[in-house]
């Protein structure tokens, strides 16, 4: 939570206008540390994986563990891509409240899998 704290500070620091600041600055309706836990439904990869999402705004990042890129909508809509080492998938759903869920679809350890992902903000 600092270091997002201090992310905050420096990007408003740095940014060109009042506008922008606040843009910044606006806090979003998913903020917070989300527990994804993605399902296998085809391919030959683990049954079920749990990984921690950062919402901030309308940015999706890595809250432990691989490199997590991906933008959410005001109205929750959410893509997602992640990668750890060789492994990378990417994802799609829609966060409601405290709850979300979606598909995705990747090559995990060379093999190409997807599944379903549900959410719950922690």
């Amino acid at each position: 939570m600092i270091f997002a704290a201090a992310a905050l500070l420096a990007a408003i620091a740095v940014a060109p206008n009042a506008a922008e600041a606040k843009r910044y600055a606006r806090a979003g309706a998913y903020d917070g540390t989300w527990n994804v836990v993605f399902a296998t439904r085809a391919g030959n990869c683990s049954a079920t994986n749990s990984v921690p999402f950062a919402v901030f705004g309308t940015r999706v990042a890595s809250a432990g563990g691989g490199k997590v890129t991906g933008g959410i909508s005001r109205s929750g809509v959410v893509s997602v891509a992640i990668s750890v080492g060789l492994s990378h998938a990417s994802g799609s759903g829609r966060l409601v409240g405290n709850y979300g869920a979606g598909r995705w679809a990747g090559i995990i350890t060379g093999d190409r899998c997807s599944g379903t992902w549900q959410a719950t903000r922690s």
